[in-house]
């Protein structure tokens, strides 16, 4: 399997916090980091986003259909990031679009077994996993950390 975590680009101040929408600046970053993406990921993938606006507009510059997930909702645990994707079993590659720091302790969880209490993802950046089995146990391998800001 394939996990693409992909924090929300900038978005606008203000609130109910559920409607901020992204900036100018923010949906240059998403165009720029979605065109990054499709020019790795296979011809078919999943996209998985939180129900925020930010989210979901970061996650359609992808221009394919996007799944929305309350479980990738601001304030969610990991463990509920890593079951919304299926990790590790799901047979392709996943995209999901949320938050931080949810996200950041997501990817702890994942590449550190939740040794730390998160790692920090730019607005707009991604971590790209992988899963495979080396000598009948579980690895995460870490493909790719892309900040829009490098594109």
């Amino acid at each position: 399997m394939d996990l693409i975590v992909w924090r929300h680009a900038e978005a606008e101040e203000g609130a109910p916090d559920l409607e901020r929408k992204l900036t100018a600046k923010g949906r240059k970053q998403a165009e720029r980091v979605a065109a990054w993406l499709l020019q790795r990921l296979p011809a078919r993938f999943a996209v998985i986003a939180s129900p925020a606006a930010r989210a979901q507009q970061t996650a359609e510059a992808l221009g394919v259909p996007v799944k929305t997930d309350k479980a990738l909702a601001p304030g969610a645990a990991a463990a509920g990031i890593v079951q919304a994707c299926g990790w590790p079993d799901y047979k392709g590659s996943v995209v999901i679009v949320g938050h931080q720091p949810d996200l950041g302790r997501a990817v702890a969880h994942l590449v550190a077994g939740g040794a730390t209490p998160g790692w920090s993802i730019r607005k707009g950046g991604l971590w790209w996993l992988s899963n495979r089995v080396r000598d009948e146990k579980d690895q995460v391998v870490v493909r790719a950390v892309v900040s829009p800001d490098l594109l």
